[in-house]
């Protein structure tokens, strides 16, 4: 029992003992921990002081480059705006120097008027003045007259009106011919100053299509299953498309020859679409031109819209437009119809601006004023009446419809639109490389020039020059008056007119010389 009370005791004072050391170890190891904690948070401390004052220090310094930034970028802003308002500035001040020229000119011109009406006005007067003045010399020559020789006052009377129609004739002539002039001194400066500004704001690009096109081949074995057996697939192509396929010694292809661009074009997509497929056969070749035709169509319309969207024109007929897509696979002497047509409408819109005409009229009837040559190969008549034809059909404005019909006087002009419209075509196939023509035609519409000119009485010797724009006659000055040569010339010109088919105009130049001559001995 002792012993185990002994036990006990020693027991508990172990315990006792293990949990006092325990205690103590615990307490010194808390302690260190706490120590431990205290620095670390000392540190941490520290650390974040350091990272926040270089937190602030960038905010800083990122605060005073994007100030500085936007500061520059505000003074940019500024400056571009004060150089706008320069530029503006600048631009008002040219408008208003070049309103001033205008109303200066204005006025020159309005002074230049009212000096012409006095003018007018005194010859008038002077006339009147000069009338009574030979109405008195009249009476004095007719009493002379009955005094001296005893004639009648009806036969005074007839002489004396023979006198003054012989001289109120001769005045008249001088006058007319002086008016006449300058009319047309300032209608030609007025003209061209009209048309330089239409050319000026109109800049095209000529280029000349061939009647032939060539189809690159992959290989020489594909000229002989173009031929076929005996010929069979080609006798069938060109039957199907109205093309002639030459094939000769050029390496590597073919050539397809027409006059019809559609048709030259639609034989070039199937020929192609053959050589690609390679089964070459006469079924194969039917059926694909067609499939080729049918999608001609589509390039057709699309070619037409182009042209109306290049134009600026709405409310066009979808027949319209299809025909301007015929001409841009129609040449004229060279010249692409459709180019040529997009040409005229952008002339003629500028020319409309500086006449006061509606611009919108303007560029309708210079981009349909050819429409009739896309059917011009399948209907007889003059391309200008078949095309008024059509665009009356299909509603066009009138004054569009008869701008076509009349460009090319085919029929009366009734008012200044065919007038406009001939004038800008005869401008577009007038500059230089719009047009072409072989030189056998060339020399022979120069030969024919000259025996126009020759064929009027008169005439010594008559040379076609400016490439067959102009033709200068000399005349004989005993056989041919002064007075005869505007009759002459303009004679001379309607001959041309009426016998001809030429590009552009043709100027006649009627040169009157006579030469005296003496030697000193």
């Amino acid at each position: 029992m002792e012993l185990d009370v002994l036990t006990l005791v020693i027991g508990l004072a172990v315990a006792g003992s293990a949990f006092a050391a325990g205690w103590l170890v615990r307490k010194s190891f808390a302690e260190r921990l706490i120590r431990t904690a205290e620095s670390k948070a000392r540190e941490i401390l520290v650390h974040a002081k350091r990272e926040a004052d270089d937190v602030l220090k960038r905010a800083d310094k990122d605060s005073r480059t994007s100030t500085a930034k936007a500061q520059r970028d505000f003074e940019n802003q500024i400056a571009e705006r004060k150089r706008d308002l320069e530029n503006l500035a600048k631009v008002l001040d040219h408008k208003e120097q070049v309103a001033g020229q205008k109303l200066s000119e204005a006025d020159k011109r309005e002074r230049e008027t009212l000096y012409r009406l006095q003018e007018a006005e005194n010859r008038d007067k002077a006339s009147l003045e000069k009338q009574k003045a030979l109405d008195r010399l009249a009476d004095e020559q007719r009493a002379e007259l009955a005094r001296i020789a005893g004639v009648d006052r009806q036969e005074a009377r007839r002489q004396l009106l023979g006198n003054m129609e012989l001289e109120v004739r001769s005045d008249a002539g001088r006058m007319i011919r002086r008016i006449e002039e300058e009319a047309k001194a300032e209608a030609d400066d007025k003209a061209r100053k009209i048309l330089g500004l239409a050319m000026m704001r109109c800049a095209a690009a000529h280029t000349v299509d061939s009647t032939v096109t060539v189809v690159q081949l992959p290989n020489e074995e594909m000229k002989g299953r173009i031929i076929g057996k005996d010929g069979r697939n080609i006798k069938t192509f060109e039957t199907v498309t109205g093309v002639d396929v030459i094939i000769d010694d050029t390496p590597g292809a073919v050539v397809l020859s027409a006059f019809d661009g559609v048709r030259r074009e639609t034989a070039r997509l199937a020929l192609e679409e053959l050589i690609k497929d390679g089964r070459i056969q006469p079924a194969r070749i039917e059926e694909v031109v067609q499939k080729t035709r049918r999608n001609m169509e589509n390039v057709l319309k699309e070619e037409g819209e182009k042209a109306v969207q290049a134009c600026q024109l709405t409310n066009v007929h979808p027949e319209i437009v299809k025909l301007l897509g015929r001409l841009r696979y129609r040449q004229s002497y060279g010249q692409n119809v459709l180019d040529h047509s997009i040409e005229v409408a952008s002339i003629l819109n500028a020319v409309a601006g500086e006449m006061g005409l509606d611009p919108a009229l303007a560029r309708r009837a210079g981009l349909l004023h050819d429409l009739g040559k896309a059917v011009s190969s399948d209907v007889e008549g003059p391309h200008a009446l078949i095309g008024g034809e059509l665009a009356r059909r299909y509603g066009e404005h009138p004054d569009v419809v008869h701008a076509i019909e009349a460009h090319h006087e085919d029929i009366e002009m009734k008012s200044v639109w065919p007038m406009v419209t001939q004038a800008v075509d005869a401008v577009s196939a007038a500059r230089p490389g719009a047009r072409r023509e072989s030189l056998e035609n060339y020399l022979k519409r120069l030969k024919q020039l000259e025996e126009i000119a020759d064929q009027h009485p008169g005439v010594e010797k008559s040379y076609a020059i400016q490439g067959g724009r102009e033709v200068r006659v000399v005349v004989k000055p005993d056989r041919v008056a002064e007075e005869a040569l505007p009759a002459l010339a303009r004679e001379i010109a309607k001959k041309i007119e009426s016998s001809l088919d030429y590009p552009g105009q043709i100027k006649v130049i009627i040169i009157r010389e006579t030469r005296y001559e003496d030697s000193a001995k």
